[in-house]
Parts: structure tokens; sequence; C-alpha cells
């Protein structure tokens, strides 16, 4: 015979204590601990041994594809490797007005032209304003789209259990709540229980489904980390807002490959997908300016080129800024002091500016050397050739070493016309003769790559 009791669960971690406490010992926040009501069963009877799961062999077990659904949104389906799985969950997350609504409504679009049955609830707008972005995004399936506005999870399982829809969107989870529980939505507790039900509700009836998740100031998804743990897969939804630019990366997927990406154009009609990112990032790169530099990068299966600058000035205050946009900051930090105590170029006085264009971020290590390079070219004023790509990471010794994928970055710089690339010695050992027309430059550490860059 179940029995109510109460536990204490913190907000911020969702740790459960059976007494109030006024700071979690699991995060270390204070006051965060909510009283809630739980269900506690007696212990069952063992249950007679016919009846429990016994251990197979894994070569006994059928290795099946995923089945899935592509949407028609090319860049999507990429980044989820491939489209939707049957019973698959996927939680987007991303800030708001980055896009996520306008990206979940035209794939649902997309899969409603192909004649699925499809469901939308929007617990945080109308059924008429989700309406008029349908009728703004346009797409053969929109009309088709049923919709759904509650903010009561028993309205979602109901409606789920009279339509039937083969995928369903839920934007957001943070805004639906269930009546078993009385905090309100958003909180640990109702987060933790809508997913849930949610996500077994989808595994049961072979349904996709995808839910939107609001993020905190830092930019992580926001309620318990279980949430993460509940879904097969986590995609990020990036970009600047005041940039057309958008990306979506895969952080986690159990279907297939993580860290795949899917690349955006923001216009007044949604998101148009863009196959060529490189071309687009550089379309508005200056002509010999100096600390600009073109570095390929890899992110998933794909490879792009992006434009890092680099301005570097006198300090007129006491102490030098350091500021990033689109890389990261400690990494910046760390490479000025390599270049100064390295290659023994005086930098560490200066205020030292750098970003990546189009409002994309990006953290990999080959971005490094071509960083190094736009920063003394900035400081030396003098610019590198605009036929020129760099990539390599680089050591706290000043080494350049190796990075993954050096093959699809010398593809990816000879598509578009690049001569020269400078690249770690170690990796243009192993990767033999460059393509006709490409020209590839060798260097161990920092000062020969800068001497290579700047007096060739």
């Amino acid at each position: 015979m179940a029995k109510a009791k109460t536990v204490y669960v913190c907000q911020q971690c969702g740790s459960v204590r059976s007494r109030w406490m006024g700071r979690c010992t699991d995060c270390g926040e204070w006051n965060t601990f909510v009283e809630e009501r739980a269900d506690s069963s007696e212990v069952s009877p063992a249950a007679p041994a016919s009846t429990r799961n016994r251990p197979v062999r894994l070569g006994d077990v059928c290795a099946e594809d995923a089945r899935r659904l592509p949407s028609g949104v090319a860049e999507f389906d990429r980044a989820v490797g491939g489209g939707l799985v049957v019973g698959g969950v996927v939680l987007l997350g991303g800030e708001p007005g980055i896009g996520k609504s306008t990206l979940t409504m035209q794939v649902l679009s997309g899969l409603a032209a192909q004649g699925r049955s499809v469901l939308y609830v929007t617990g945080e707008e109308s059924a008429s304003q989700v309406a008029m972005r349908a009728d703004r995004i346009g797409g053969e399936g929109a009309q088709e789209i049923a919709i759904l506005a509650t903010t009561q999870l028993e309205d979602v399982e109901t409606s789920w259990s009279e339509h039937r829809p083969e995928v369903v969107v839920i934007d957001s989870v943070q805004t639906l709540r269930s009546h078993d529980l009385s905090s309100t939505a958003g909180s640990v507790a109702q987060v933790r229980e809508v997913a849930a039900r949610l996500t077994e509700r989808a595994k049961v009836d072979s349904i996709s489904m995808v839910l939107i998740g609001h993020v905190t100031k830092e930019g992580s998804l926001a309620g318990p980390k279980v949430l993460e743990h509940l879904v097969d897969t986590v995609l990020s939804f990036e970009g600047d807002r005041t940039h057309a630019f958008r990306m979506v990366r895969a952080v986690k997927n159990r279907f297939g490959p993580a860290h795949e990406t899917g690349v955006f154009e923001m216009l007044s009609e949604g998101l148009r997908d863009v196959p060529d990112p490189s071309a687009m990032l550089l379309s508005e790169r200056p002509v010999d300016a100096s600390g600009s530099v073109v570095v390929p990068t890899t992110e998933g299966s794909r490879c792009f080129l992006v434009e890092v600058q680099a301005l570097v000035a006198p300090s007129r205050l006491g102490a030098s800024r350091r500021v990033a946009s689109g890389l990261d900051a400690s990494r910046m930090a760390i490479l000025l002091a390599v270049i100064e105590r390295k290659a023994e170029i005086q930098v560490l006085d200066q205020d030292v500016f750098a970003s990546l264009t189009g409002g994309i971020r990006l953290g990999e290590r080959g971005l490094d050397l071509g960083l190094a390079i736009a920063v003394v070219s900035s400081f030396r004023d003098r610019a590198l050739p605009p036929n020129w790509a760099v990539f390599g990471e680089v050591g706290l010794a000043g080494e350049v070493r190796a990075v993954a994928h050096p093959e699809r970055r010398i593809a990816e710089t000879a598509k578009l016309g690049f001569s020269n690339v400078i690249l770690p010695k170690a990796t243009a050992e192993r990767l033999g003769d460059a393509p006709p027309g490409l020209r590839l430059h060798p260097v161990a550490g920092l000062s020969e790559a800068f001497e290579t860059a700047f007096h060739s």
C-alpha cells in the first residue's frame, strides 16, 4: 500500500533530502530546497525467475539501424544524423529568439508535407501566434500541423492518445506541469516528471519527439541534468541574434555521430540551409587587412573555413584588456603568454581583441595557430597574403602540434582557391603530396610560423 511522504528537492541540481537544508551539499547553492510530495511504495516481493530478464550473448542481438524520418530540412537532418529517429527524443536548447520555434515549425511542415501526422504543443504562445508564424514561414505542409496550446501535461497525454501523431514537438518542456505535483511549472520536480513521462510514452508508442528547452545565462540547458540523460539527442542552437548565421550542433546523439552540425541563415521567411558555409563566412573578408587570417576548421563530419580577426592596440589604462568573441578567452590569454615568452614578441602589455566573423562560436584547438598569427599580424601591421590559410594547435612550449582531420582541411582549402597553407610539420609528413595548385608550409614552432607568414 503506497503512502505519501514529504521530501525536499534542490531546485538547482535536483538533489533530494528528507529534511530542509539551508545549503545544498551537492551544488553549494543556498535556499534552493523546496518541499514536495513523493510516493513511496512498499517493496514488492521478488518476481518469479521465469519472468525476469536474463542476459544474452551480444552476438545473438540483432543490431539494426534506427528507422528515421527525414524532414526535408537538410541541415537539421544532418545535425541529427539523417532525420528524426522513430521513438527517439531530441532536446533542442538555445537562447530566446535564436530561432528554435522557427526551426521546429519548418521541420514539422516538411514532415506534414510527406503525409505524416504531426502535433505541435505550445505552452508559451497561443494557437493564433503559432498560426502567424506558420503563415510567415509558409511551406507545403504548414496548414496540416495540429496545434495544441496548453500547459497541462495531462492535456498532452489525452491529445496524444486521440490523434496518435508520428512526430510531437513540445515548446517548451519548462512550461508544462503535471497535476500530480504541487510545484510550479519549470521547477526541477516538474521538469523531471514531465520529461520522464513524455519520454516513456514516446518509447512505448514509437513516436519521434522534440523537446524545446530553455538555457541559463551561461548558455547551458536549464533544469536538472537528468533531463539531458533522459533524451537520446541533445542539440544546441547557437549564433548571435544580430547576425544571420545560425548553427545547430549535436552535443549528444545515441543514434549517430556527436558534434555534427547544421548551418542556417536567418531570413524574414524563416531559416534557410547553408550547404557551403565557407563561401558565406568569407564573402565579406577584407583584402590585405592586417590581423585577418583564414583557418579551416572541422565540426563533426564537415569542414569549413572561418576568418579569425585580431586587433592589437596600445593599452591606455593600467591593465591590458583581453576581449574574445566566438573564441575561448582563456585560450587566447594562454596564447599571448606563449607568444611573448617563446617567440619574444611583447604583446602582454597591449590591449588584444579577437573574434570569429559571422557570429559563430568555436572552441577547437586547430584555431590556435591562426589566432597567434592574426595577433602578430595586427601587432606588426603586416597582412598575411589573401590566398594563405593556417591551422594547428600551439603548445605551451611554443611548438605547433597536429590536429584532427587534416585531409578535410586541406581539401576544403584547395576547393576555395587558396594556394598556400601553414600547418604543423608532423601533419605535413603524414599527408605526403599536396593537391595540385596548393603549396604546404610545414612549421614546427611559433617562431618558424611567424617567419614563414611574414617573410615568405
